[in-house]
């Protein structure tokens, strides 16, 4: 066991841990045998989430490679939390000894440690053992450089946010307007926010920034990053664009029934309407999409699911009881040119569909990078933590997507005429918005792919990453 190892240290929300395994999993090929992966896991707070990790790292450790995998002792979390963000934060920052001792007491040499963008609190740890850490961004490049200008924003800015006159400067973006920033920056005095401050002041002590991203996709957000714009007096930390990081499985022998029903479909006809793990409607909100869809005239395909079930986790929406839920007739009506599923669907295989021209998602960074990796353009319809500012960088930086209005104050509301007027914008052959987002797609869809090839952008700044890593472990 002398193969310096890579210690990674996740959350387990699914989007987190996957992407950070999969980075991971890119970095030990590049390495070409220099390094090995150690996984420290925390204990997931709730049922649902130790079930899905445990699947997860039972799928890793079947796959041969050179991944081990630590499980961190449990703490007790903490229970007077005022948000997500600050309950991850606080609870990754009571296994600060766990993993000291984790890392110290490894048998083989430890290269770097790899710190979710949520674990900068480990950053302390790393310089304890003088270990070089890492920071990895499972967001795009324009999230990682509005939390570095943060702190400076919050001693230019006195009045929340949303008071403010004009726009807000993210160095490399254009002006953001205030309504568009993440849900955990719109209100000062919660802690989530002075978390968010936190995460961003400490990731100028990294040795480097790990980006779920394409260079082509943000090249001057990313120059802005690492030109030092963001935290001006600061060092600005080394950048690795690696993505898109995506694990894209071969199709499955029996295709799933949503699929089936879309190869009945003609190509580019369909819009799909999907909103991540944690993304439910309301009765009143799915009347709304329902009614949208059926005048729009356009087919759909629509994940719908509920709210969550009594006792279950705020973010463990229920399968949906489309009676419940959907408008008298509706199904009825659009029997011919819809499709409702009312539990999880493979999402990858349908955006992967030829039949699929469409995508209104909640504008999560995984779902935006599936959608831009087989070229489809979007409607972003943002739920939570930081998807109003990726709805905006689609829009208005990125161009691969059609705006809609969200009512911010009624918890994301979308009108059914609001939602008929963005898929038709969309969907529609003569309309100039959807023919900008459609081609801009196509184009990002062919930098994506070839990003990830040999000499690509993503391909080449991993090599970068793996030989800083080994030349740091051979001091």
């Amino acid at each position: 066991m002398t193969t310096p190892t890579v210690v990674l240290l996740p959350v387990w929300a699914a989007g987190h841990l996957m992407s950070m395994l999969d980075a991971g999993k890119r970095l030990l090929a590049r390495s070409g045998g220099a390094l090995s992966l150690t996984v420290l896991v925390m204990p997931a707070p709730g049922e649902n989430h130790r079930c899905e990790v445990a699947a997860h790292i039972q799928r890793e450790e079947a796959s041969g490679l050179d991944i081990r995998f630590h499980h961190l002792p449990a703490v007790e979390p903490p229970t007077d939390c005022l948000g997500i963000e600050e309950f991850v934060s606080r609870f990754v920052q009571l296994h600060a000894a766990h993993v000291k001792a984790a890392v110290s007491g490894l048998a083989c040499p430890v290269a770097a440690l790899v710190l979710d963008f949520f674990c900068t609190t480990m950053l302390d740890v790393s310089r304890e053992l003088a270990v070089p850490a890492y920071v990895y961004i499972t967001a795009d490049a324009a999230f990682c450089a509005l939390l570095l200008r943060l702190p400076a924003l919050h001693e230019e800015v006195a009045v929340e946010f949303e008071e403010m006159e004009g726009m807000v400067g993210v160095p490399g973006l254009p002006p953001v307007p205030p309504s568009s920033l993440p849900v955990p920056v719109m209100d000062k005095k919660n802690p989530n926010y002075t978390w968010f401050m936190y995460h961003g002041r400490r990731f100028t002590e990294a040795k480097g920034v790990i980006i779920n991203t394409v260079t082509e996709l943000e090249q001057s957000v990313l120059a802005a990053i690492g030109d030092g714009w963001c935290a001006p007096g600061f060092p600005a930390p080394a950048v690795y664009p690696v993505g898109p990081v995506l694990s894209v499985t071969p199709p499955a022998e029996q295709p799933h029934e949503c699929v089936r029903w879309l190869d009945a479909q003609p190509p580019a006809s369909v819009v799909l309407l999907c909103f991540g793990s944690m993304g439910f409607s309301t009765a009143a909100q799915a009347h709304e999409i329902a009614h949208g869809l059926e005048r729009s005239g356009h087919r759909f395909l629509w994940a719908l699911r509920g709210p969550p079930a009594a006792g279950a986790g705020p973010g463990q929406p229920s399968d949906a009881d489309l009676g419940e839920l959907l408008p008298e007739g509706f199904l009825e009506r659009t029997k011919e040119k819809g499709l409702v599923w009312p539990t999880k669907a493979p999402q990858k295989e349908i955006l992967a569909h030829a039949a699929v021209g469409g995508f209104v998602t909640h504008g999560g960074w995984n779902s935006t990078l599936e959608s831009l990796w087989f070229g489809v353009p979007m409607v972003p319809w943002p739920l939570y933590a930081e998807q109003h500012l990726n709805a905006f960088t689609l829009v208005a930086y990125m161009g691969v997507a059609v705006a809609m209005e969200v009512d911010r104050k009624r918890n994301n509301f979308v009108a059914a005429s609001e939602l008929e007027r963005a898929v038709k914008a969309l969907m529609e052959r003569d309309s100039e918005e959807g023919k900008r987002a459609r081609e801009k797609a196509a184009e990002m869809k062919a930098a994506c792919r070839k990003a990830v090839e040999e000499g690509g952008s993503s391909y080449s700044a991993l090599g970068r990453l793996s030989e800083a890593i080994i030349k740091g472990a051979s001091k």
